[in-house]
């Protein structure tokens, strides 16, 4: 089984079609059809579906798939960790961060880190509620930049404090609930919850740290535009961080009422996995991010 035969399949699964994926590798379409084919010759098994429209992955398709990406980022990852422990500082750097680390942390890395690194090229990709670490576990992203989950599993990650921040309730300006003086009062209203479900987000987590029970989903979002988007149209109630809620862009159009509970306190990592040795890149990238953390607690200006 060749790593440019995974290849081929990769990109067939991703584009949706034998010509797409031909014209993405380099080959001509009848070169990647044979290649497809003698694969799944060699695995006695059909991996994909052709139809007039274009190709799916089988059951069996998928598998490989999954495990050819894998494969293929731990290969290219090696080949970036080589040239980097030779001190060529190329390749490319993929991170999950929350929105608060996307708007305030991760500018001041990218400054600092891009002039020092010119040739790592880094991939940022916004988590807006890290409970799964699932990106971490299929290095799908090398560093993850968020609070730390609940019943994180002992021993799979390594952690680095950033910086703390607090997580504020925040309605629409002129809302009616923007006098509210207790979340009590809001209990009632339609929150948005952040995350892959309504099961889980920091409006639960707040109103459980209060001892009480936490409010109905009103809705559910995954991203800052949602999020931001649902409070300042309707009567939606939501937890933002504070820095966020002062920034330019959130605070035209939000407003905090004066509650008397204290704001859902929280601490900003980085986590990276454990049993990966961490490239040059990686350890570099930390380091500038703690920097931006220490310059942003500080209120230090650029340097």
């Amino acid at each position: 089984m060749k790593l440019t035969t995974l290849q081929a399949l990769v990109a067939a699964v991703e584009e949706g079609s034998l010509r797409a994926a031909a014209r993405r590798v380099g080959l001509s379409q009848p070169a990647l059809t044979k290649m497809v084919r003698e694969l799944e010759q060699e695995l006695a098994a059909s991996l994909l579906v052709r139809s007039t429209t274009g190709v799916v992955p089988t059951a069996q398709g998928k598998v490989l798939y999954e495990r050819a990406c894998v494969a293929i980022r731990e290969l290219s990852g090696a080949v970036e960790e080589i040239h980097q422990l030779g001190g060529h500082m190329v390749g490319e750097l993929r991170i999950g961060a929350v929105p608060l680390a996307v708007m305030l942390l991760i500018p001041e890395t990218l400054r600092t880190f891009g002039r020092e690194f010119r040739h790592v090229h880094l991939h940022i990709r916004e988590e807006l509620y890290i409970e799964q670490l699932m990106n971490l576990r299929r290095a799908e992203v090398d560093v993850a930049i968020g609070p730390i989950p609940d019943n994180l599993p002992q021993g799979e990650f390594h952690t680095e404090a950033l910086m703390p921040v607090s997580m504020v309730v925040v309605v629409r300006k002129g809302s009616a609930l923007e006098t509210a003086r207790s979340l009590e009062a809001l209990r009632s209203a339609r929150w948005v919850y952040t995350g892959v479900g309504g099961i889980t987000g920091y409006a639960r987590k707040l109103f459980e740290h209060h001892g009480m029970q936490p409010p109905a989903v009103g809705a559910t979002v995954n991203s800052t535009l949602g999020l931001l988007s649902l409070i300042g149209s309707g009567d939606f109630v939501g937890l933002m961080p504070a820095p966020l809620m002062r920034h330019p862009v959130a605070a035209a159009f939000l407003s905090m009422p004066p509650l008397q509970e204290e704001p859902l306190a929280l601490t900003v990592h980085a986590i990276t996995k454990a049993d990966t040795a961490l490239k040059p890149a990686v350890r570099h990238f930390l380091a500038h991010l703690h920097r931006a953390a220490h310059h942003i607690q500080q209120g230090l200006p650029s340097a």
